[in-house]
């Protein structure tokens, strides 16, 4: 029986898509693009075309949102391709952030696996060797983790928790 594979489909980002193409050598024909709030429904539609064909699937959300996020990981990137993560780490707490970044050093370690990532997490950003851009006033700017505004809001908060959050707050 034929899959209807619709449900799976992003609805957003038509006109981008259209405008956009994107190559890379050698030629790589798999991969993924992870939007989190798209997780859902890709996982719902993942599990639902496992079932239906008779296989033990993976079972993406009978778990915590950032356990699910992990075990999605897990199971879509240990193939050959590009992937491409829109903030992967929408989910996922400091603790499986950590995780995260061990399963992107396996995905980098095993040379089959290109990563692109858009993300506000200092921890994502301090990969090893990951080559940071931030879209800047006059387009995209090399940076360092050290640089980016979120990295700062973070130090400033780690340094002082209880005045960080009373400055910001309104009186």
């Amino acid at each position: 029986m034929p899959v209807d594979h619709s449900e799976a489909r992003e609805k957003m980002g038509g006109q981008l898509s259209k405008s956009l193409r994107a190559s890379w050598l050698p030629k790589i024909t798999n991969g993924w693009f992870f939007r989190a709030e798209s997780f859902f429904s890709v996982a719902r539609y993942l599990d639902k075309a496992s079932r239906d064909a008779g296989q033990v699937g993976p079972d993406f959300l009978s778990h915590s949102h950032g356990e699910g996020f992990l075990r999605f990981f897990e199971e879509r990137c240990q193939r050959q391709g590009i992937f491409i993560f829109d903030e992967p780490e929408s989910a996922l707490s400091p603790a499986r952030q950590i995780e995260f970044l061990k399963l992107l050093r396996r995905m980098e370690d095993s040379r089959i696996c290109q990563v692109i990532m858009a993300t506000h997490s200092p921890m994502l950003m301090a990969y090893p060797n990951a080559q940071l851009l931030r879209l800047g006033k006059y387009g995209l700017e090399w940076t360092t983790v050290e640089q980016t505004d979120h990295y700062r809001v973070m130090r400033e908060f780690c340094d002082d928790p209880h005045g960080f959050v009373e400055t910001t707050l309104p009186e």
